[in-house]
């Protein structure tokens, strides 16, 4: 036994009390398992014929209920209308039926979450980049003006921004735009909510916003997430929060020079932090040294329209409502307006099966070359 100890670097003790387990037994039919300290059966388990009334009562009633109710707090009401005596809890009634497997409840399936931008093929396959865009509102300091902040990440490298505003419009949102897209070049799509600093006035039908536009001539797709679905805009909310959190509630602000600089401190150290995983995303495009922006060319291209159909197949999309399919109802859609095709091209999207993506519909749309009104 000392041998023995000495090899496996455990007390003379320990190699006797195995010993003592296993004695008048062959070792491969030993169960070496640890036990809990105390005696084998506690002291407070129900008894055998407990158990038996309890497995007896609810086979009774799941045979003769009129309710056809058999769980445990069922069984717990059948057994005090016939006895007087002591009973089991309901919560102990239902260690019993587990104990026996004598459940029919089906435990919830956790399944996985689908991968980064899975409505988007090649975001879900790792091909792409995204930039997600928000807007912080109505911020105030002590004495002063309300004010709003324009946020920005990257869903692949986590490639952050932010611009303290005065006033927040479509005008700044390009030059917000511009400016970062030429310090880190251009991503595949550009995702957005549907308020009207990116989308455009919804007044009007077949709008083209200014944010749209910029997009568009720059070859990047436009994404506008769903109206009130939780999940699409993850990204973006959660740096607004932590913006909120580590810039915007930590410190005494003057005014909004002062905020800007602590600002730009923070995204420089965000920078720093996340650098690794910016150098593992995808290849983002080189900025046009010879490009020009002009709101008044007709826009060429695609946007994308995240929508979810109503009770009969219905969705709302540039002014129009389109019918999509009467299968696919209070359903997710990806609507693709392609302008150069001329045509509204409508995926059905599932987080359960976020690679299934079959085409639902694919529908002729011309949009009409209006003129471009507003004013920079």
């Amino acid at each position: 036994m000392r041998v023995v100890a000495a090899r496996f670097d455990v007390s003379v003790g320990t190699v006797a009390f195995w010993v003592q387990r296993c004695v008048g037994r062959r070792l491969d039919r030993c169960a070496f398992e640890d036990r809990k300290a105390g005696p084998r059966t506690p002291w407070n388990r129900s008894s055998y014929e407990q158990e038996r009334r309890v497995l007896a009562t609810r086979k009774r009633l799941k045979e003769q209920s009129v309710l056809g109710e058999f769980g445990a707090p069922a069984i717990h009401q059948a057994m005090r209308a016939r006895t007087t005596a002591v009973l089991p809890s309901v919560a102990t009634i239902g260690r019993i039926l587990q104990r026996h497997g004598a459940t029919d409840a089906r435990a919830r399936v956790r399944r996985p979450a689908p991968p980064k931008g899975w409505y988007l093929p090649p975001m879900a396959a790792g091909q792409a980049e995204l930039d997600s865009f928000d807007a912080i509102e109505d911020l105030k300091f002590e004495q002063g003006p309300l004010f709003s902040v324009l946020t920005a990440t990257s869903l692949q490298g986590n490639d952050v921004d932010a611009w303290p505003k005065p006033a927040l419009g479509a005008q700044q949102v390009v030059d917000c735009l511009l400016e970062r897209w030429r310090r880190i070049g251009l991503p595949h799509y550009a995702q957005f909510d549907n308020d009207t600093i990116f989308q455009g006035p919804h007044q009007y039908p077949d709008t083209i916003g200014r944010v749209s536009r910029l997009c568009l001539s720059l070859g990047v797709i436009p994404v506008f997430a769903p109206p009130r679905e939780p999940g699409f805009q993850n990204a973006i909310e959660g740096f607004n929060g932590l913006w909120q959190a580590k810039v915007w509630q930590r410190f005494q602000y003057a005014d909004l020079a002062t905020l800007r600089a602590q600002s730009q401190r923070y995204v420089r150290a965000h920078h720093q932090r996340t650098a690794k995983r910016r150098e593992a995303a995808p290849a983002r495009y080189p900025f046009p040294t010879d490009w020009r922006l002009d709101f008044k060319r007709a826009p060429s291209g695609t946007l994308i329209y995240l929508r979810r159909t109503d009770s009969k197949g219905r969705l709302e999309l540039m002014g129009h409502r389109f019918e999509v399919n009467s299968g696919w109802l209070h359903r997710l859609a990806r609507c693709e307006v392609r302008l150069d095709e001329r045509c509204v091209v409508c995926f059905a999207l599932r987080r359960r099966q976020p690679t299934d993506q079959p085409l639902l519909i694919k529908l002729p749309y011309h949009r009409p070359n209006k003129p471009f009104k507003s004013q920079p």
